[in-house]
C-alpha cells in the first residue's frame, strides 16, 4: 500500500523516501521499527548499524539496527556472596542484550564516577540492624553526605537482600532507594525486597528492569530474545555447578563429635562430611549452606493442635507440587521464627479476635510477642477459625539454609569438609527449644546420615594471596573455623608468613576447641604467636578484646607493617568490642586523634586488610 500526502501528516519528500523504505521491510524489521517509534525518542535519535556484522554488499542484515545506548553500571554491597551472586547473575543477562556493563562492590567503587553513571542498578543487602554490608559502607556515607552529587539525568532501581524476621527488613536497600531519588535519579522500576528466600523476586526485579531497557536502550531485539532465550540443559549444565543452593548435594556425615568436654555449659559439634564425587571445591573463608529440617516432634505437636490429617496433600510451590502436610512442615516451611509480616497475615486469616488486637497495637507489643516464640505458640495461643492447611500453608516462608564458616582446608582434604557448629538451646515460654540446624547437628545427625549442601563463596573474607603477608586472626567459639582451615591450609602448602591468633571461650578445661592443633601448629611454626582469653575462669571476665589490647604495641607494628586482620564470629557484641579496640591502639600507639584512628580503619578496610564475617 502507497503512503499519500494527501492522507498522512507527512511531506512530500517524506512520503516518497517511506514509500521507497517500507516495501523492502521484512516483517521482522517491521515488528522492531514499530516498537521502536513506539517508545519516546529524545530529538533526533539515531539508528546506527554494527559494523561488524554488516555483508560485503555494505546493506545490514535483518535484526542488526538498534538505538544508541546507555550504559550500565551495578553497584553491590554483600555481607555472605548472596547480592554479590545476584549482580554477576544480572550482568549476565545484560550481558546478552549487547549493553556496556560495569559491575563492582560499592567499596571498589570510585565516589566521583557517580556523576558520569547513566543507568545504575544496585543490589544490596541489609546486615545487623538495618546496616549496610561491610564492603557496602563508605559507598553508603558517601551517598548520605553532603559531598553526593546531584543525579538529575541517572535512573536506578534497587534490589535488596534482608530477612524479614529482623525489625528492619531490607531497611540499606530501602535506604539506597530513598536517596538516589533524592538526590535527582529517576527510579525506572520499583524497589524489590527479598526475604532469605529471595530467587522468585529477585528473579521479578530482573524481568522488570530488563523489559524497561529493552524498550528504552536500542536493544537488538531479535537477536537479543535468541540468546535470552538460550536455556536448553546442555546451557544451563555449562553456565551453573553442577551442586548449589536450588541443587545441593547429600554429603554423607563421616563424624558428628562433640568438642567441649563433661560439665561445659556448652555444645559444640564437629562435624565431617563427604565430598568425594561432588567435584565441590572451596577456599579458607568459604562458607557451607545446609538446607536444615525441622525437629519431627515439633512438626507432630503442630499438627496435632491444629487437628489436622498429616498425610494430607498441600501445595509447596506456585508451580503446583505437593507435599504430604507432615512433609511439606519438616522440610519446606519455617515454623521456629515468627515475623511481623506472618503475625499481619495470621491475623486477617484466622479470625481471632484477640490476634487482631495483638497487630493493631503497635511496634513494641509486636515485638514483645515475637520474641523466643514459633508457630506452635500462635495455634495456642491464637487458635485458627474454619482455617485448612492449604490455606495455613500460605502464611509460610520457605525453610532458609543455613551457613556455616568452613573449618578446613581443601588442600589438605579435597575429599572432605569439616564444620564447628555451635548448638543453640534455650528455654522460652515454657518450652525448651534449640536452633533448626543445630539442634538437627547435635540431635538427630549420626555418621552415615546425609545433609544436603552447597558452597557459598564468601569473596568479603579473603585471605592474603601473598604468603608473607602477616595475617591477625580474632576467633573466640565457633569464629575460629575459618582459622583453622586456613592454618591447616599453610601447613599442606608449606608456606611461610607471620599468623597470630586471638582465641577465647568461657573455660581452659572444657571449651579450649581444637586445643592440640593450635599447640602443634604453634610449635610447628605455622601459627607464629597465639593468645587465649577464657572470660570464666578469672573473678573479672576477659576477652579477645583484653588480650589484644595488652599487646597494643607489638599489634599496631604488625598492622603498619601491612598485616591483614580478621574477625569472625558474634557480631552485636565481640565484633564491635573489637573493632573498638582496633581504634583505641591505632589512636594511642600512632599517637593520633580517635577520629584518625577511625579513618586509618576504614582506609584499610578499604583496602581488604581488614574483613570481618560476622553473625
Amino acid at each position: 500500500m502507497e503512503l499519500l500526502v494527501t492522507n498522512s501528516p507527512f511531506n512530500q519528500e517524506q512520503a516518497d523516501s517511506l514509500n521507497i523504505l517500507l516495501p523492502t521491510l521484512t516483517e521482522a524489521q517491521r515488528t522492531w521499527l514499530s516498537g521502536y517509534l513506539a517508545v519516546p525518542q529524545p530529538a533526533g535519535p539515531t539508528i546506527a548499524v554494527d559494523p561488524a556484522v554488516q555483508n560485503a554488499s555494505g546493506s545490514s542484515p535483518q535484526n542488526v539496527v538498534k538505538a544508541v545506548s546507555r550504559d550500565v553500571t551495578i553497584l553491590f554491597g554483600s555481607e555472605t556472596g548472596n547480592g554479590q551472586t545476584l549482580a554477576e547473575e544480572f550482568v549476565q543477562k545484560l550481558e546478552k542484550l549487547d549493553l556496556n556493563v560495569t559491575i563492582a562492590a560499592m567499596d571498589d567503587f570510585k565516589p566521583k564516577e557517580l556523576k558520569k553513571v547513566q543507568d545504575l542498578f544496585i543490589v544490596s543487602a541489609t546486615h545487623g540492624e538495618g546496616d549496610p554490608p561491610d564492603n557496602a559502607l563508605s559507598f553508603y556515607e558517601f551517598l548520605h553526605s553532603r559531598k553526593a552529587p546531584k543525579l538529575k539525568g541517572v535512573r536506578f532501581s534497587v534490589l535488596s537482600l534482608g530477612d524479614e524476621s529482623y525489625e528492619f527488613f531490607c531497611q540499606a536497600g530501602k535506604d539506597f532507594d530513598n536517596r538516589l531519588e533524592e538526590l535527582g535519579g529517576e527510579r525506572i522500576h520499583p524497589r524489590v525486597d527479598c526475604d532469605l528466600d529471595y530467587d522468585e523476586n529477585a528473579a521479578k526485579w530482573f524481568e522488570g528492569v530488563l523489559g524497561v531497557l529493552r524498550e528504552t536502550q536500542g536493544v537488538n531485539t531479535v537477536n537479543a530474545s535468541a540468546r535470552m532465550g538460550q536455556t536448553t540443559a546442555e546451557t544451563l549444565t555449562a553456565e551453573q555447578p553442577n551442586y548449589s543452593r536450588t541443587n545441593p548435594y547429600h554429603a554423607e556425615v563421616l563424624e558428628n563429635l562433640n568438642l567441649n568436654g563433661c560439665g561445659s555449659n556448652k555444645e559444640t559439634r564437629h562435624i565431617e562430611l563427604s565430598l568425594e564425587g561432588s567435584n565441590l571445591s572451596f577456599e579458607p573463608g568459604d562458607s557451607l549452606g545446609i538446607a536444615p529440617k525441622n525437629d519431627p516432634n515439633l512438626v507432630e505437636e503442630l499438627i496435632g493442635e491444629l487437628n489436622w490429617d498429616p498425610e494430607e496433600s498441600v501445595p509447596i510451590n506456585k508451580q503446583g507440587e505437593v507435599l504430604a502436610l507432615r512433609e511439606a512442615l519438616l522440610s519446606n516451611f519455617e515454623i521456629t521464627v515468627l515475623t511481623k509480616p506472618l503475625l499481619e497475615k495470621a491475623a486477617k486469616l484466622f479470625q481471632n479476635d484477640e490476634l487482631k488486637k495483638l497487630v493493631e497495637a503497635g511496634k513494641d507489643e509486636i515485638n514483645a510477642y515475637l520474641e523466643g516464640r514459633d508457630l506452635l505458640d500462635l495455634v495456642k495461643e491464637f487458635p485458627p477459625e474454619n482455617v485448612g492447611p492449604e490455606e495455613f500453608i500460605q502464611l509460610l516462608r520457605k525453610i532458609p539454609a543455613r551457613l556455616y564458616s568452613i573449618a578446613s582446608s581443601y588442600q589438605a582434604n579435597p575429599d572432605e569438609v569439616h564444620l564447628t557448629i555451635g548448638t543453640v538451646a534455650y528455654q522460652a515460654h515454657g518450652r525448651d527449644r534449640t536452633g533448626v540446624c543445630s539442634g538437627q547437628c547435635s540431635q538427630r545427625i549420626q555418621p552415615g546420615d546425609t545433609l544436603p549442601i552447597y558452597i557459598q563463596r564468601n569473596r568479603n573474607f579473603n585471605f592474603p594471596p601473598d604468603a608473607e603477608t602477616p595475617v591477625i586472626m580474632v576467633g573466640p567459639g565457633t569464629g575460629v573455623a575459618p582459622f583453622r582451615s586456613f592454618l591447616e591450609e599453610r601447613e599442606e602448602t608449606e608456606v611461610t608468613g607471620k599468623t597470630w591468633l586471638f582465641y577465647g571461650d568461657q573455660h581452659f578445661a572444657t571449651d579450649f576447641l581444637y586445643q592440640l592443633e593450635w599447640q602443634n601448629w604453634l610449635k610447628d611454626g605455622v601459627l607464629t604467636k597465639f593468645d587465649v582469653a577464657f572470660s570464666r575462669d578469672t573473678p573479672e571476665k576477659v576477652y579477645v578484646q583484653h588480650r589484644m589490647l595488652e599487646h597494643s604495641k607489638e599489634l599496631y607494628q604488625w598492622i603498619t607493617e601491612g598485616a591483614h586482620v580478621y574477625v569472625c564470629g558474634d557480631e552485636k557484641h565481640m565484633a564491635a568490642d573489637v573493632h573498638n579496640a582496633l581504634i583505641t591502639i591505632i589512636e594511642q600507639e600512632g599517637n593520633i586523634s580517635r577520629e584518625e584512628a577511625e579513618s586509618y580503619l576504614k582506609e584499610i578496610r578499604k583496602q581488604k586488610r581488614y574483613q570481618r564475617d560476622v553473625y
